[in-house]
């Protein structure tokens, strides 16, 4: 059995997907569906069980991991980079990240999570090195800081321990996330509906559109996901992208 939370999500669903081609359906999927929108990332997909987030964290708490798990996959998250409360970031990314941290430990199941590129900044760096670490907002700093007490001296490691720090995702299931969704889908989705892309005026050097990013497709992050899933002996930080800036 294996456990995603966040499987309602944008990577989430899609890693489900792809573990359901794989022929893996005994999945646990964990999430918050007060959000009936995202009903239609999931409706296609095979599971076993659904536990609301919460509940998910207090069974963790009361009685630790369900018997039978082999691997967690940890992609909840508050993604949104402009929400104002740190106290719900802090709390949905950092704390409740140490609890499934400690779940996994206790039971010696392997834990692979979701970090971010959003932990190096705006000008980076981007490389797997704490001196490069500079976040920008409270999204970026509960990513960096489970990070940084994920893989401290002194923590009990799980048998696999890894945080993947993703770059721009982009691609299918992710039209619940509203603002928050990526560049490429909102472009596309204009580019559709009114035949036009409204592009970013020029800033900072760069003219308008021409500001860069690394886009990476959701079906290359969720192989890197299922690439560790099948390698139990690697763990650590790692980026997920191509390596590649491009212009909007």
């Amino acid at each position: 059995m294996i456990v995603v939370t966040g499987g309602a999500g944008f990577i989430g669903s899609n890693l489900i997907s792809a573990l359901n081609a794989a022929g893996e359906n005994q999945i646990i999927l964990v999430d918050d569906l007060s959000d009936t929108g995202k009903i239609q990332n999931i409706n296609d997909l095979r599971i076993s069980d659904y536990q609301d987030k919460n509940d998910f964290r207090n069974v963790l708490c009361k009685s630790g991991l369900p018997a039978g798990v082999k691997a967690v996959f940890h992609q909840g998250a508050c993604s949104d980079t402009m929400v104002s409360d740190g106290q719900y970031v802090m709390d949905v990314n950092y704390a409740y990240s140490k609890t499934v941290l400690h779940a996994c430990s206790d039971s010696g199941t392997p834990l692979i999570y979701a970090s971010s590129a959003s932990v190096y900044g705006r000008d980076g760096p981007f490389v797997e090195l704490v001196e490069n670490e500079s976040p920008l907002n409270a999204y970026a700093f509960s990513k960096t800081l489970f990070d940084r007490y994920a893989f401290g001296e002194g923590r009990r490691p799980s048998p696999q321990l890894v945080g993947l720090r993703y770059f721009n995702v982009y691609g299918p299931r992710e039209g619940h996330k509203g603002r928050m969704a990526s560049v490429a889908w909102h472009l596309t989705h204009q580019y559709f509906e009114d035949g036009t892309v409204q592009l970013f005026d020029g800033s900072d050097g760069y003219s308008a559109g021409e500001q860069r990013r690394d886009f990476i497709h959701v079906d290359d992050a969720v192989h890197a996901n299922l690439f560790f899933l099948q390698n139990a002996d690697k763990s650590g930080v790692f980026n997920v992208g191509t390596g590649k800036s491009r212009s909007f």
